[in-house]
């Protein structure tokens, strides 16, 4: 929830500067509803993409707050995220007089997932697939675990082609979202490398082969190159960095 109209246009404008004549990547932007039609004018004749922070499954009704497919595609949405911690509910930092139950205020569940990556594909949107688990998770051991469920449930009815074809997750472990901390290279490697073999067991080595896994959790300029030169890391669901066209640049740089 950053960037009003003026800001998010301005921001664009420099990142269609600074990126121009990059190749090999493919950058994705990611601002608020608000901001949709007009980032997606400002984007015009570059390579940047647009993507949504959120889509509803049904196509129409009385959902009063909620954003359709169609109306993504409306103004020139070709992604979308599906399933963030902070929709999940799943904050890494609990903020000031909010208790872990207020913080369930979106009431996004693996079943709700499921159903806006089965809407977002059948509507032609990519979805970006969030999965990760709580500092208390991982401190107990049940990383993969949680990882694996989510994977599981989000895939549900969804087939092996539409996987492999546009399909993107992204492993953001919560308690290094807004934080600060970093979940060193390797273990991020690891852990996605849980997701990519999850896939092949449900589907087959092809298909986990070709889905995109990204690393989504305080990746910065000075640890982009680190966490991207890794084989089961494809590439980054970027937070506080993005708000910084220098920074966004930076890593961009370092993915190609």
């Amino acid at each position: 929830m950053n960037k009003t109209v003026p800001e998010a246009i301005a921001l664009v404008g420099e990142l269609v500067s600074k990126l121009e004549g990059v190749t090999g990547v493919d950058v994705v932007i990611c601002p608020p509803y608000t901001a949709l039609y007009p980032v997606n004018v400002a984007r015009e004749g570059s390579s940047i993409k647009l993507g949504a922070q959120d889509v509803f499954w049904k196509t129409s009704g009385a959902y009063t707050s909620n954003i359709s497919v169609a109306m993504l595609l409306d103004v020139g949405v070709e992604y979308v995220i599906i399933g963030h911690s902070e929709t999940r509910g799943r904050f890494g930092v609990p903020e000031e007089g909010l208790t872990p139950d207020h913080l369930k205020v979106f009431g996004e569940t693996d079943a709700s997932v499921n159903l806006k990556a089965i809407a977002a594909l059948s509507g032609g949107l990519l979805p970006i697939i969030c999965v990760g688990e709580t500092l208390a998770e991982r401190e107990a051991g049940e990383t993969d675990n949680i990882v694996r469920g989510q994977v599981e449930a989000a895939l549900t009815d969804i087939s092996g082609h539409l996987v492999a074809e546009s399909v993107i997750f992204a492993y953001e472990p919560v308690w290094a979202i807004g934080t600060g901390k970093v979940c060193a290279a390797d273990e991020a490697d690891r852990v996605c490398g849980v997701v990519r073999q999850d896939v092949a067991d449900l589907y087959d080595e092809a298909t986990a082969e070709a889905v995109r896994i990204q690393y989504g959790g305080s990746m910065k300029p000075d640890n982009a190159a680190e966490l991207l030169q890794k084989v089961n890391i494809d590439g980054g669901l970027i937070g506080g960095a993005s708000l910084k066209a220098g920074d966004f640049a930076a890593i961009v740089a370092a993915a190609g």
